[in-house]
């Protein structure tokens, strides 16, 4: 997964699609070590970030009746705090952009996803002044 960070796209794009065919074979084997490495490598550069999450997605929408209960609860908890991360690093340059995105997730009368303000709350802490 290291070379996710290689500055050439075919290898990224040669990265996601070995991590989606392995998936196929062995989807939370593939799954925890995604959320394994993201979990070790937490500097990891955003657009880096996103390949490794692009693949767990592929696996888990391709797999999700072979996920074990946990395996899915955790996998999706791991994803949406990691796919939060990645915004709030985005926002730090285009903020603007990304407060659009999650304010639109606020509906009136409906409670927000637990996520979606946690990305809010620390889109605030990361450009504060």
């Amino acid at each position: 997964m290291d070379a996710t960070t290689d500055k050439d796209p075919l290898v990224q794009e040669q990265i996601h699609k070995a991590l989606c065919e392995l998936g196929e074979s062995e989807p939370e084997e593939i799954l925890n070590a995604c959320d394994e490495y993201l979990r070790q490598h937490d500097k990891l550069a955003y657009p880096h970030r996103v390949i490794i999450l692009k693949a767990m997605e592929t696996v888990v929408k391709n797999n999700i009746a072979l996920l074990d209960k946990s395996t899915a609860k955790e996998v999706i908890r791991d994803w949406q705090q990691a796919a939060s991360n990645v915004l709030v690093a985005v926002g730090q340059r285009f903020i603007n952009k990304v407060m659009e995105e999650v304010l639109s997730k606020f509906q009136p009368g409906i409670l927000p996803h637990y996520f979606v303000v946690q990305t809010f709350a620390n889109l605030s802490v990361s450009n504060g002044e």
